[in-house]
């Protein structure tokens, strides 16, 4: 069953006329909406020819038979046989060894934190977490006194930074605004 089309029977006779003509699919559109005053695209104009069973211009249509494809040449046994014995003669390269990384140095505070819960946190307390590396496992703060316009402890300041970045801008007192809820 045909689906129903937004093409008027002129319209395809006239892309029936034109392909019979051997124009393109593309050039066929472009004649289509300069007669009739239509914006059919390329594609539009194949899927509407592939519709109505006409081929492509200069080929035959996918529907009529099919040539026997052939099968590529096999090559000729002296070649097969150098191929062979280039094969055989080209040395196997081992893949190149990859460099062994050094283990990465872990940078340690001399501090020993304080652990305090996230509700226990005071204003001025650091705020460099603990744990939290397992499912269960609590998240716990250093709580020691912050560096001013930091959220960490000195010892923490530094061991989160890199030497040449930027510093961390400073803190400041957040404004929240009450918002009525519908």
């Amino acid at each position: 069953m045909m689906e129903p089309s937004s093409w008027a029977p002129e319209h395809s006779e006239a892309l029936r006329e034109y392909l019979a003509r051997g124009m393109s699919y593309s050039q066929i559109a472009d004649a289509i909406n300069a007669k009739f005053g239509t914006c059919y695209s390329r594609n539009a104009t194949i899927g509407r020819g592939k519709r109505m069973g006409l081929g492509t211009p200069g080929r035959p249509d996918h529907r009529s038979a099919q040539l026997p494809r052939s099968k590529p040449p096999k090559p000729s046994k002296k070649r097969a046989e150098k191929l062979r014995e280039r094969r055989k003669a080209e040395p196997l390269e081992a893949p190149p060894m990859r460099e062994r990384a050094e283990p990465v140095k872990f940078r340690c505070v001399g501090l020993r934190p304080r652990l305090v819960s996230l509700v226990d946190l005071e204003a001025c307390d650091c705020r460099y977490p603990y744990g939290g590396d397992k499912d269960s496992d609590v998240i716990l703060f250093c709580g020691h006194p912050r560096l001013l316009g930091s959220s960490y402890c000195g010892p923490h300041f530094h061991l989160t930074r890199d030497d040449g970045a930027a510093a961390e801008r400073t803190a400041g007192p957040v404004a929240l605004r009450l918002v009525e809820a519908a």
